[in-house]
């Protein structure tokens, strides 16, 4: 039987590229946010998940679903929900966070597959160089 690993996350696009962390550890970068606690919904995991890695406040009214993906990562299927969101704060790498990058779309081979098809879907309606 195959794991699900359910995941939400932060899409920040800035001058055709997109918010990326690696987590302290890791060598690959992530699309930032992270996994559902139990009964945790969309809106509270990704408020808790960017608060932890970037420090910085997503504005809860402002949160907007732009899409959700799945791909398979090894033995697992992952799937993740994706959402834009203002914020307060600067963003700055936390503890558990080793960097912080923004990457275009020649970037696309340094995430999962899962980050990965966001990428292509981004690149697709021009937001992603």
């Amino acid at each position: 039987m195959t794991q699900l690993i359910d995941t939400v996350a932060w899409i920040l696009v800035r001058e055709g590229r997109v918010l990326c962390a690696r987590p302290r550890g890791k060598d690959v970068f992530y699309v930032p946010g992270g996994k559902r606690e139990p009964g945790e919904s969309d809106e509270q995991t990704l408020l808790r998940e960017i608060d932890e890695e970037l420090t910085v406040a997503l504005l809860p009214e402002s949160l907007r679903h732009i899409g959700t993906y799945q791909a398979a990562d090894g033995a697992a299927l992952v799937r993740m929900a994706c959402y834009t969101a203002a914020y307060r704060g600067t963003i700055t790498a936390s503890a558990e966070i080793a960097e912080v990058a923004w990457f275009g779309y020649a970037d696309r081979p340094r995430v999962p597959p899962v980050d990965q098809l966001l990428f292509d879907e981004l690149a697709a309606g021009g937001e992603l160089r």
